[in-house]
């Protein structure tokens, strides 16, 4: 059984780029690339679709500073068990 080939995004680009120029078929690009005509319409309508993510401003930094702000909160939560953990352990010693 042949293992499944992983292409680099890189090669996934190049080969969606090449299908939105038009110059050759999908069925050309697959046939030099050694790949399905249909990976080459799922790689072209991936890149289609992603574009316009390219050009917003801000959402890589608000990602982030949510990541910032949900790391803060998770150390606060170890601080406040670690806490109740010190305290549980002294009072349970007493007894």
């Amino acid at each position: 059984m042949s293992k499944r080939r992983t292409h680099s995004p890189e090669f996934k680009a190049r080969v969606a780029m090449e299908a939105i120029s038009g110059r050759k078929t999908i069925q050309e690009i697959a046939a030099d690339h050694a790949i399905h005509p249909i990976q080459v319409s799922q790689w072209k309508r991936q890149l289609l679709d992603g574009a316009s993510e390219l050009f917003t401003r801000g959402k890589k930094t608000n990602d982030k500073d949510e990541g910032q702000a949900k790391e803060a909160e998770l150390f606060q939560q170890i601080g406040r068990l670690q806490m109740e953990l010190e305290w549980l352990k002294k009072k349970s010693q007493l007894f």
